[in-house]
C-alpha cells in the first residue's frame, strides 16, 4: 500500500495566501517547510540557507497569513527579523513589498479585507 504523502505547511495558510504561493512558487522549499513548522508552533528560529532558497518567505509568510486571517491582532510588532548584514535590510524590505502588494490585490479581487501590514527597517 502506498504511503500517504505528508501534508504541506502551505495547507495551514489562509486560502488566498496558499493560492498565491502555489501559483507563484508551486511548492515550498525544504527550508520553508522546516521553518514554517517551527514558526507555527511558536518557536523562535534561526534560518540559515543558501541565497535563493526562500528564506525571506520562510521568515515572513506565516506571519502574513496570520495577520491576513485575523488570527493575530494588528497594531503590534509581530515579527522581528535580524539580518547579519546591514546591506541586506533594503533587499529584504523589497522582497516583502512585492508579495504584500500581490496578496493585497488578490484579497481585494476576492472581496476580502486586507490588513494594513507595514514593513520597516532599522539599522
Amino acid at each position: 500500500m502506498p504511503s500517504k504523502k505528508p501534508e504541506s505547511m502551505c495547507s495551514r495558510f489562509h486560502p488566498v495566501v496558499q493560492r498565491w504561493f502555489q501559483v507563484k512558487f508551486k511548492r515550498p522549499t525544504e527550508i520553508q517547510e522546516k521553518a514554517w513548522e517551527l514558526i507555527a508552533a511558536g518557536e523562535h528560529s534561526l534560518i540559515t540557507a543558501a541565497t535563493g532558497s526562500g528564506k525571506t518567505l520562510a521568515a515572513f509568510l506565516w506571519a502574513i497569513s496570520q495577520l491576513a486571517s485575523g488570527e493575530w491582532e494588528l497594531g503590534r510588532t509581530r515579527v522581528l527579523y535580524v539580518s547579519p548584514l546591514k546591506a541586506l535590510n533594503n533587499d529584504i524590505r523589497r522582497n516583502l513589498l512585492d508579495p504584500l502588494e500581490e496578496l493585497k490585490s488578490l484579497f481585494e479581487e476576492d472581496g476580502l479585507a486586507w490588513p494594513d501590514i507595514r514593513v520597516m527597517t532599522r539599522s
